[in-house]
C-alpha cells in the first residue's frame, strides 16, 4: 500500500526522537502540491510533536514540496539535500531547523 501524506503526517509524533529536540519550541508549516495537495503544520514543544491540518500564522519554517516527492524523501528514496538542491524541496525561514528535522525523526 502506498504511503499517503495523511498517513505520513499522522506517524510523525510516533517517529519523533525527543532527545534530539531538547528545548525546542517551533512550528513548521508543510505545504504540499501535486496529487495530495494540502497544508499541515507540526508543533514541536516540550519534547512532543503535534500535527494539525491547516495553516499556522507564524511558523518558524515553511517546507514546500510535491506530495509524492515528500513521501520519497521521508522514506529515503530521495535524498533530502539533493531534493533541496534540485528545487524539489523549498524551505523558507529557519534553515538550521531544517537540518535538525532530519535527526529528530526516525525513519522506518
Amino acid at each position: 500500500m502506498a504511503l499517503t501524506i495523511e498517513t505520513l503526517m499522522s506517524k510523525m509524533p510516533g517517529a519523533f526522537l525527543p532527545e534530539k529536540a531538547t528545548g525546542l519550541d517551533a512550528t513548521i508549516q508543510f505545504k504540499f502540491t501535486g496529487a495530495e495537495a494540502g497544508e499541515w503544520y507540526a508543533t514541536i514543544k516540550d519534547g512532543k510533536v503535534t500535527v494539525e491540518k491547516g495553516t499556522f500564522a507564524t511558523p518558524k519554517m515553511t517546507l514546500t514540496a510535491d506530495s509524492g516527492d515528500y513521501v520519497k524523501i521521508f522514506t529515503g528514496e530521495i535524498d533530502g539535500m539533493q531534493a533541496f538542491m534540485q528545487g524539489k524541496l523549498k524551505l523558507a525561514g529557519d534553515l538550521n531547523l531544517a537540518m535538525k528535522l532530519t535527526q529528530m525523526f526516525k525513519i522506518k
